[in-house]
């Protein structure tokens, strides 16, 4: 049984980044209080764990960076890694941060397979976890998930095909050609993007409108091992050369996430026979990507808050070391868009209660809007978004 470690909730200082409750906490927390040391001395001086994957993606620097300043802020002590995708360092890490005497983890998976053995380590430590983004699976020590709605993050994909194309089920006179890039087959998540994506789109694909041209329509025939931007680069390669090359035309290359996206458009460029330009999806909001959209080689990205999803993690931690049962009601405590989950997302072991934001798709039409005006990014003096933060 988990130890119920007590604390008075804590100061939070304002990050004015962040867009999830007033001035970029929980709308309910409380004015600041002042010096670090304070801070400290309400949470007990607790530690927290945070275990990220890599630093090779941009994505995983913003959300260790966001967690960090939300958990300092807050007046806890952060022990904070990297595990260069290597899942036996991640192990190792983990196991580091049980000895280091942590009060709760946050986890991101490498690999949401092969963490029972060390969790188990950490349910009989008595410590928490909280399994960050990527679903952790086989092992009843995950207490909580907190992620955006995957599944709706290829629906968001889907539906920017439908709409950009301007497909209808009832007008068959005109199909057009598509390929799907997926994601790493080890993170849980990848398989809910492209279903997302994949169902959406399957009634156009079953009525002719949409034509997979290399014949490729299967999650393992289209994931990419690791997210890996060279990766998604050959396989699109090979795929324009085996069924494009004489001229046929390609009107949709899908892709699960922005690091494949900017491999499939370096493929599009270099070997690319066509004339057009393909519509080209993403996730993420990485800046070379960001850059591609206002250059018109990207057509959207689908951008995850990633500093309210630190807002949420933060709020859901709080509520768990103070020995409460975090539910439905604390979504009440934020201004983003956040569902209480207990239907979705079973490990293995049991349904695990979630935490889940809303995305958000970015075109070159909204970007000064979504991502600059709310103050997540700014506009480089070249004209492309910077990351803040």
């Amino acid at each position: 049984m988990k130890k119920v470690l007590a604390l008075i909730l804590a100061a939070i200082m304002s990050l004015s980044l962040v867009a999830c409750g007033s001035g970029g906490t929980p709308s309910s927390a409380p004015a600041g209080s002042g010096s670090a040391s304070a801070s400290l001395a309400t949470t007990g001086g607790k530690k927290i764990g945070i275990a990220m994957p890599t630093k090779s993606l941009e994505r995983w620097n913003r959300d260790g960076s966001y967690l960090q300043k939300q958990f300092e802020s807050a007046g806890y002590e952060v022990e904070l890694t990297y595990s260069d995708n290597d899942v036996t360092q991640q192990v190792n890490d983990i196991e580091n941060l049980i000895s280091d005497g942590v009060s709760l983890l946050i986890i991101v998976a490498i690999d949401g397979e092969s963490l029972t053995n060390v969790l188990d380590t950490a349910d009989q430590a008595g410590i928490p976890v909280i399994a960050y983004d990527r679903l952790i699976m086989n092992t009843k020590a995950v207490d909580y998930y907190v992620s955006f709605d995957n599944y709706t993050v290829g629906v968001l994909q889907g539906q920017f095909v439908i709409d950009k194309l301007g497909l209808d089920l009832k007008d068959t006179s005109k199909s057009y050609n598509i390929e799907f890039t997926a994601g790493d087959p080890a993170d849980n998540n990848a398989g809910f993007f492209f279903n997302g994506a994949f169902d959406t789109l399957k009634p156009f694909i079953d009525a002719g409108i949409l034509k997979i041209v290399s014949g490729q329509s299967k999650f393992e025939e289209v994931a990419t091992a690791s997210w890996d931007t060279t990766t998604a680069m050959n396989r699109m390669q090979n795929i324009l050369a085996s069924y494009y090359s004489n001229g046929t035309q390609l009107d949709v290359a899908l892709c699960s996430n922005d690091s494949t996206a900017l491999g499939v458009t370096q493929a599009i460029e270099s070997d690319y026979a066509g004339k057009n330009q393909p519509i080209i999806t993403g996730q993420d909001g990485d800046e070379a990507n960001l850059a591609n959209i206002v250059d018109g080689k990207q057509s959207m990205t689908v951008y995850k808050a990633v500093a309210n999803e630190a807002v949420v993690t933060l709020a859901l931690a709080q509520e768990m070391m103070s020995g409460g049962k975090p539910d439905q009601s604390l979504t009440s405590k934020f201004s983003c868009e956040c569902a209480f989950d207990t239907k979705s997302y079973n490990n293995g072991t049991g349904v695990i209660p979630s935490y889940l934001l809303t995305p958000t798709v970015v075109t070159k039409d909204n970007i000064q809007k979504e991502l600059v005006d709310t103050g997540y990014y700014k506009m480089g003096a070249n004209g492309y978004p910077v990351a803040i933060g």
